[in-house]
């Protein structure tokens, strides 16, 4: 019986070991939690201002909105502003972006827009500081050189800024070579997302369930607001004054709900503050 105990008091342990996340740093959110931040800017697919494009951003910098971001790195190392791994979606077809040039890149346009795939340091330069940004490494490719590079742009930048991946290893990497940087683990309930349905189910049960927060011990933890009942979160939640970023809040009722959960609210597809 007290071996059963003690192996009991052992696991949890570990467990909340596990899913801790840094507890020091939560007040150099408060920028954050200030105003709403755009998702990928203020964007319309179906307009002139489709998703991570520069006017996408100017938009959300004159809305006075926060910003998130996506960063991948093409073959000749140059740092774009791009989520999905494939171009097809918001470019009509060219395969993997990583696999692409940046010259080979600019010869698409980004939805229904003439607005191309753009630059971080573009991008860096038309926020110019005006609002805070989260900016999210992408895991295709060669991440690590991802992260390096996006690094060393950022410490050249004169703004508000937090970094976050879905990679706990990409955001322990920023633990390691820059401590000083605000930094966030990306999360949802893997079980429920159909593009993650080839995820091996151990992989899935150790992302969903935040079991590599010892690795990257983020300062913040971005999870997906409809999950966020998911039982880790809500011990993350209970136990340690983490800062809760909600990601991507689509509606009226649903910004309601989720204000109720999360202090830093990730939107698109709406305007929170409208009339």
């Amino acid at each position: 019986m007290y071996i059963v105990c003690a192996v009991i008091v052992i696991v949890c342990g570990a467990f909340l070991f596990c899913i801790g996340p840094n507890r020091d740093r939560r007040e150099k959110m408060r920028p954050f939690e200030e105003r709403y931040i755009a998702h990928r800017g203020l964007f319309d697919n179906d307009g002139p201002a489709p998703e991570n494009s520069l006017l996408a951003f100017k938009k959300a910098v004159e809305g006075g909105y926060g910003i998130e971001l996506d960063v991948q790195m093409t073959t000749d190392e140059k740092l774009v502003v791009f989520h999905d791994e494939y171009l097809e979606r918001m470019c009509g077809n060219g395969g993997i972006l990583c696999e692409h040039s940046y010259e080979e890149l600019q010869q698409y346009t980004l939805a229904r827009s003439r607005e191309k795939i753009p630059l971080l340091r573009d991008v860096l330069d038309i926020v110019g500081g005006k609002v805070p940004l989260i900016v999210e490494i992408k895991s295709e490719g060669k991440w690590k050189r991802t992260c390096e590079l996006t690094a060393g742009m950022l410490d050249g930048y004169d703004g508000i800024f937090c970094v976050e991946s879905f990679h706990p290893f990409a955001v322990g990497w920023f633990r390691k070579h820059r401590p000083a940087y605000i930094r966030g683990q990306l999360s949802t309930n893997y079980f429920k997302d159909e593009s993650e349905k080839g995820t091996p189910w151990a992989v899935k049960f150790v992302l969903t369930n935040l079991l590599l927060n010892f690795v990257s011990r983020p300062d913040f933890i971005a999870y997906n607001h409809k999950d966020a009942n998911v039982l880790s979160y809500r011990i993350c939640r209970g136990l340690f004054p983490v800062e809760n970023v909600a990601w991507t809040v689509k509606s009226r009722r649903d910004l309601e709900l989720a204000e109720k959960v999360f202090r830093v609210i990730i939107f698109d597809s709406f305007i929170p503050d409208a009339e």
